[in-house]
């Protein structure tokens, strides 16, 4: 658990209370920070929020401007680094109190915020997946902790859903960096082939065996399985989850490509074999 990621979230909460005053009934950290693999500069501080009902158009715009008072100190950082991604914001889900017991695919959140983006009436973030962490070790910062809520993070759909975001999300990735798509600045590009080389493989891990990892440890488990030739790819990337500036270039960029595409089509292997239907 990081105590850094709570304090963060902690204001975050704080000024929520200020713009939604008595509306927040329970508040839970999920992502890394719940995983034990937050990082102080590169892990966004993910978060499940619950209200005490619907929220109308002005709590939503009251929402909107959390979302940019919230995330002043990561955007500002970002900002002066030229950099055109926020890590380290503070990202999350709000869903009606009343709705927190209904298998998580018939949740309809009320909005979202991932990055610099707000969205009213969606959110990613609910999901088998994030359910599942919230369930068995989301953080409570307000509200009832999570084994009494009495959540449905419908397992017998996690590996169809997660099979579904490697597909779809990971797939489009690695087609961007084999066209040879560059971020403009060595940090970015370095930002670019880690999470891409790392996040495709802790959805592999979530395939093979149902659990829900942190990057490092998709890392780890890409090196026991995967081919010693993209070692060094996965070797460089968990360098740069711990604070290292492992080289970049194009030419790394459309390996990690590759290698994410190559990921994806292991993972398909492996539901077939075990005779999973999307």
């Amino acid at each position: 658990m990081s105590r850094r990621a709570i304090g963060i979230a902690s204001r975050y909460l704080a000024a929520a209370e200020l713009l939604l005053p008595g509306r927040i009934t329970g508040f839970w950290l999920v992502g890394s920070a719940a995983l034990g693999g937050w990082r102080p500069g590169r892990s966004d501080t993910d978060f499940i929020a619950a209200t005490d009902g619907p929220l109308d158009a002005r709590d939503l715009r009251r929402l909107r401007a959390l979302h940019v008072a919230g995330n002043a100190v990561p955007a500002g950082s970002a900002l002066l680094r030229a950099r055109p991604t926020v890590p380290g914001t503070v990202n999350g889900a709000y869903v009606d109190a009343a709705d927190l017991t209904a298998p998580v695919t018939r949740i309809r959140p009320l909005a979202s915020h991932v990055g610099r983006t707000f969205r009213p009436g969606h959110g990613s973030d609910v999901n088998p997946a994030v359910w599942k962490v919230l369930a068995e070790r989301g953080i409570t910062l307000r509200g009832r902790a999570p084994y009494l809520l009495g959540l449905d993070p419908e397992p017998e759909r996690l590996r169809s859903w997660t099979l579904t975001n490697l597909r779809e999300y990971w797939g489009a990735w690695a087609r961007r960096a084999l066209d040879g798509r560059a971020p403009a600045t060595p940090s970015l590009l370095r930002a670019e082939i880690t999470t891409g080389t790392l996040g495709p493989l802790r959805l592999h891990r979530t395939v093979a065996t149902g659990e829900i990892v942190t990057k490092e440890a998709g890392g780890r488990h890409g090196l026991d399985l995967f081919h010693p030739h993209r070692r060094a790819l996965i070797h460089a990337a968990l360098a740069h989850r711990d604070g290292g500036t492992p080289p970049a270039s194009a030419r790394l960029l459309r390996l990690a490509g590759e290698f994410a595409r190559e990921v994806v089509a292991d993972a398909e292997r492996i539901a077939a074999a075990d005779g999973t239907r999307d």
